[in-house]
């Protein structure tokens, strides 16, 4: 397939079923092969737990996971040097100060904004 995301593979961390299955049309849409849905923290962190089985390019995490915050998740994230954006129904204040680089879109989301973040993401890092 082709498209800007091509041959990346981006992990998608959401609890809303919804939601989730709109980023994963959007992203095979332009060529990602999608590392979840992962609706919560503990499914996530099983899903990166070991970067040579499963390969992850870029994530996008939702804040809030059913009451549970994904901060755990990007600090993993953030450690192996893997980009990541929030995607969140709430505001961009309420970001947290420890990852002030990753992009904090607010919900609802355009998918054409979504893409072109992650694209912005991934052309920071070489192949």
């Amino acid at each position: 397939m082709t498209g800007p995301l091509a041959g990346r593979h981006i992990l998608v961390v959401e609890d809303e079923y919804v939601i989730a299955r709109q980023l994963v049309r959007a992203l095979v849409h332009e060529g990602a092969t999608v590392v979840g849905p992962a609706p919560g923290v503990a499914q996530a962190k099983t899903l990166i737990a070991d970067p040579a089985q499963v390969r992850i390019d870029a994530a996008i995490l939702d804040v809030n996971l059913a009451g549970e915050q994904v901060y755990p998740v990007a600090t993993l994230l953030a450690a192996r040097g893997v980009p990541f954006l929030f995607a969140s129904g709430y505001d961009v204040e309420k970001a947290d100060p420890r990852f002030p680089t990753a992009p904090y879109l607010v919900k609802p989301l355009t998918m054409t904004r979504l893409v072109g973040t992650i694209v912005g993401l991934l052309a920071t890092l070489s192949i």
